[in-house]
């Protein structure tokens, strides 16, 4: 990260602390990186994560504490420019969904399988599991990076389970019907 980082010894966005940028953003880069390879492929991640970085020193300005942790305001960055950055990219490419019949499942295909059904999700069911499931944000801070009440992320949350819990039966049910 430190080559990513700016060196300049700026003020952190929390007024009063004598934090460089890259000290501010250390503490929370881990997660913000696991996030990020949550949402575009990995090819992509760098660039993604280098807008990322781009973005929150241009607008350090903007944080404010008293609405939200520094992490969450990180990861609402990282939730936006990868938005962004999925509308420019190139199409993705589909997953293979032939399998040999003789082969058995594994925990490896399981997990492709639920990678697939996640990404059919609208971008805001997508977030919220993202958020919650896999970076492991408890609902307020899921809330806070998503701009909304809790209520609405447990909503956002229980559609989001309701959907995969269709498509996945679905995709089940044509594995037994090949």
């Amino acid at each position: 990260m430190d080559e990513l980082v700016p060196a300049a010894p700026e003020l952190s966005p929390v007024a009063g602390t004598e934090l460089s940028f890259a000290d501010w953003v250390q503490p929370h880069w881990q997660v913000v990186q696991r996030f990020a390879a949550r949402l575009v492929p990995a090819d992509d991640r760098d660039d993604l994560l280098q807008d990322v970085l781009e973005r929150a020193w241009r607008k350090r300005h903007t944080f404010d504490p008293a609405r939200g942790s520094a992490q969450s305001w990180l990861l609402a960055v990282t939730a936006d420019r990868a938005r962004r950055f999925r509308v420019r990219a190139r199409p993705p490419v589909a997953l293979d969904d032939r399998r040999d019949a003789a082969a058995p499942t594994t925990d490896r295909d399981d997990d492709l399988v639920l990678r697939a059904a996640v990404a059919l999700l609208s971008d805001r069911r997508r977030l919220a599991v993202e958020l919650h499931y896999y970076v492991g944000l408890p609902i307020a801070e899921v809330a806070a990076v998503m701009g909304c009440a809790d209520g609405t992320v447990r909503a956002t949350l229980a559609a989001a389970r309701a959907e995969l819990r269709t498509t996945l039966a679905e995709q089940e049910s044509q594995e037994r019907a090949r």
